[in-house]
């Protein structure tokens, strides 16, 4: 069967060894979010992913979502689940006090996000959307409906949702349809029909906020005149309270390959009241808030299923006996050798193992980011960081979500015949996993995104922050003998990403196929090349955690999975290089008639 536990030992290693959780004490508004704090949060949330969510994955995806005439039931113990997640404050943590919120930072949401999404994906997507929506309102919302709409965002009795697509659109926004009338008491009646909305409707808060994309009247074409609108499913009363039923309403669900128990729905607008969120024709602006902050959540999508699918493989090869060792018995008293005695599945333990620890080292490290982007008294400060999380968000979105399908996968090879099955569970971390590469932009939109918006974004000054951070990092540490093992491939790495771009910079401009081709390969290379810049931050924790001699089995462990990456899973680095400078021409050549 598929287990979890909670990985708080590891989390509390990135945050306190690794990263210095302690400094987002000193930053204003974050007084209160100590070591000790965020220890015991994490505590707490992994008790309520272990003892709730965990056991409703299953179920919930069994029975999934049922609609009937409009109306959508989430599976049984869902709506119990969502109360006592609500009144536990967990959809408030990292919200502002002044809308009832915790005022926690970024860095202790995405730990929780982690842990929400691997214990139950389905689930942990109803409050997910509903902070995007909170996020995206209070950058871009008016003070009325900040007022009115934030407490209860924050509260947890009232969800959100992101409406963009259409039957006719994804990814080009530019040629949506749904239309946006001005009326005379200020709100719009919008009009279209909105496919592929996650918790679109559902049965666990009393009202729904769609945020929806449309073009008001008269508005020019392509995503210039988009604009972004409050749509509730109850129009709110003076008092707040929700009063009567807007044109909103769910035309049917899906029926999916995985997320079963999250709704994802057809939604009609036939003249529903909508208000307008930010500027006129703006749209995108405001909407980008929730989807780079969506984006970075499907990026931790990917790490929670690869951390289940982990878990479940290591359990399995622990307690499973077939064969016996190539080097001799290991259990000589049984009738067979636990399997994770054989090198093939410790490749594949240690190539999950050796992504998610890297990975939650990565995200936490953006989350901090975050924070200081926020929060810095130093307009400088802000900048730099914000210049990183530009670079790493299509990264984290699309590497994250790409692995944590490989990890699913790798956890089915694990349990051989047994992970096909559908009561061993494993299963459906693959079938759950696979939507994480297709939404918020597939993984291909997300490697054209770094290649053709992030990598020029200044000048190339954002590019050449992260890449001089992590140069940096090696010129300081190259000559520790402790750490060469680590810093020598991370600087040959670092070399492949500036041969690439270089590649690029010279072919691009000539022709614009050059950049199509290299995008996605160009992409896990800076992932891998991010990768290694973490893994010798971990090892340096790790060193320091055996001077101090507390813990020693844990910190070797650690070293040991570092090595494993840098040896086996780094060199992927060399090819990817190989296959940029390639070019377009193979991929270009053939006629589409031809196919």
């Amino acid at each position: 069967m598929a287990v979890y536990k909670g990985p708080v030992k590891d989390i509390s290693f990135v945050l306190n060894e690794v990263l210095d959780v302690a400094s987002l004490a000193k930053l204003p508004g974050y007084e209160d979010a100590t070591p000790d704090t965020i220890q015991a949060i994490l505590e707490e949330a992994a008790k309520l992913c272990e003892n709730v969510l965990f056991p409703l994955n299953r179920t919930g995806d069994e029975e999934g979502c049922h609609y009937e005439n409009g109306v959508v039931r989430t599976p049984k113990g869902f709506k119990e689940a969502y109360d006592q997640f609500r009144e536990g404050g967990w959809t408030a943590v990292t919200c502002d006090p002044e809308y009832g919120g915790q005022g926690l930072p970024a860095t202790v949401g995405f730990a929780l996000t982690e842990m929400f999404t691997a214990s139950n994906q389905a689930f942990a997507m109803y409050p997910g959307l509903s902070h995007g929506a909170y996020e995206a309102l209070s950058r871009h919302g008016s003070d009325a409906l900040k007022k009115l709409y934030l407490p209860k965002l924050t509260d947890g009795t009232w969800s959100g949702t992101m409406c963009l697509t259409e039957p006719h659109c994804g990814t080009d926004l530019g040629m949506l349809r749904t239309r946006a009338e001005p009326q005379p008491d200020g709100s719009y009646s919008i009009t279209g029909t909105k496919i592929f909305i996650s918790a679109g409707e559902h049965d666990l808060t009393e009202n729904i906020l769609h945020l929806v994309l449309a073009r008001p009247e008269g508005a020019p074409g392509g995503t210039r005149g988009i604009s972004l609108f409050l749509v509730p499913k109850f129009l709110p009363k003076a008092d707040g309270s929700v009063g009567e039923r807007n044109g909103i309403r769910c035309g049917a669900i899906e029926h999916k390959m995985g997320i079963k128990a999250n709704a994802t729905c057809v939604m009609n607008l036939d003249g529903a009241k909508g208000w307008l969120v930010g500027e006129l024709n703006k749209g995108m602006n405001a909407m980008f808030v929730m989807m780079n902050a969506a984006r970075l959540g499907v990026g931790m999508q990917g790490l929670g299923i690869a951390e289940a699918s982990r878990q479940s493989a290591l359990a399995y090869a622990q307690d499973r006996l077939q064969g016996r060792s190539l080097t001799g018995p290991k259990n000589a008293a049984g009738p067979a050798d636990p399997i994770i005695v054989h090198p093939d599945v410790r490749r594949m333990l240690l190539t999950q193992k050796s992504f998610t620890e890297a990975a939650r080292a990565l995200a936490l490290w953006v989350g901090m980011l975050i924070d200081e982007a926020h929060r810095h008294p130093d307009a400088a400060r802000r900048e730099a960081a914000d210049d990183l999380i530009q670079m790493l968000t299509p990264i984290i979105k699309a590497y994250f979500t790409d692995m944590g399908s490989e990890c699913a996968n790798l956890a089915v090879q694990t349990y051989g015949g047994h992970g096909f099955i559908r009561e061993n569970g494993v299963e459906q971390l693959v079938r759950d996993a696979r939507i994480t590469q297709l939404y918020e932009g597939t993984n291909g939109i997300q490697a054209l995104d770094l290649v053709g918006r992030k990598l020029p974004m200044k000048g190339g000054a954002a590019a050449q922050r992260l890449l001089g951070l992590m140069s940096g990092f090696v010129a300081e540490h190259k000559n520790d003998d402790k750490l060469k093992e680590f810093v020598e491939p991370l600087e040959k790495a670092l070399g492949r990403v500036q041969d690439a771009a270089f590649f690029l910079l010279q072919n691009a401009m000539k022709n614009p196929d050059e950049a199509g081709a290299a995008a996605t390969d160009l992409l896990r290379l800076m992932a891998l090349t991010a990768m290694s810049y973490m893994w010798a931050r971990i090892a340096i924790a790790a060193h320091k955690g055996l001077a101090a001699g507390t813990d020693n089995a844990f910190y070797e462990a650690k070293l040991a999975t570092a090595r494993f990456f840098t040896a086996r899973v780094l060199p992927q680095t060399t090819s990817l290089n190989h296959q940029i400078k390639a070019g377009a021409a193979t991929l270009m050549a053939l006629p589409a008639e031809a196919f």
